[in-house]
């Protein structure tokens, strides 16, 4: 498992998609600090940067150009063949990958926000949007990485679902947000550090077992799709 996720991360940041991971956090941190050193009220310009960007683009985005890049791209290209032919069980395939996909994810979303939620109000903030960031970035990846093997389009489907699902229905149909990945890493964020910055429907209890059963039932998903194809044959 240790090799398949080295050669993961390897061929992960040693394509030019990684690079589009950096202009997305970096705008957040950005507009983070150029607010606290104008001196804006935190209650104006922490809900846009923190949710609107952070938690509503930041983080999904990223979580779906990494998460359809670890398996996707070796589809695309017909070197999943070479994987298929190694004498391993499919979860020992997909475990390591999604496991680069989710920390890749975390990593590159949690450290902004953190720096973000330490500016609009206080460390313990800063600590709750990097853990539930991260939680978060573990069911998205689930997510996009069983879509990168169900579909030839995970990327304009996973856009779907963050733009219009979330993005578009969230904000005007109350209950489309009980199946938003978005929603559930903000009532986790609120129930760490509870402020007036974070406002969500959704519960605590439901979101942690929405996010359970997203990143079990994905996962499942991904590696019964991942047996089909060394069964059928398929590389594309």
């Amino acid at each position: 498992m240790s090799t398949v996720s080295w050669i993961t991360a390897r061929g992960l940041f040693g394509r030019r998609r990684f690079l589009m991971l950096l202009p997305l956090p970096a705008v957040l941190v950005l507009l983070a600090v150029l607010c606290r050193s104008l001196g804006v009220d935190p209650g104006q310009w922490a809900p846009p940067v923190l949710v609107a960007l952070g938690l509503a683009v930041v983080l999904p985005v990223v979580a779906l150009i990494v998460g359809t890049g670890v398996l996707g791209a070796e589809i695309d290209d017909g070197t999943v063949v070479h994987i298929l032919t190694k004498p391993l069980p499919r979860w020992q395939i997909v475990l390591p990958k999604l496991g680069v996909a989710a920390g890749v994810s975390a990593a590159t979303v949690a450290v902004p926000l953190y720096v973000a939620g330490v500016l609009a109000d206080s460390v313990r903030l800063g600590l709750a949007l990097a853990a539930a960031s991260a939680i978060g970035a573990l069911a998205y990846s689930a997510l996009f990485l069983a879509l990168s093997l169900v579909t030839r389009r995970p990327v304009l489907l996973g856009l779907v679902y963050v733009l219009i699902w979330e993005g578009l229905l969230g904000n005007f149909v109350s209950g489309t947000k009980v199946l938003s990945i978005q929603q559930w890493v903000i009532a986790l964020a609120d129930r760490m550090a509870p402020t007036e910055l974070l406002s969500t429907t959704v519960s605590v209890p439901v979101a942690v077992v929405l996010t359970i059963l997203v990143s079990v039932g994905f996962t499942g998903l991904a590696i019964d799709r991942l047996r089909s194809f060394s069964m059928a044959g398929e590389t594309s």
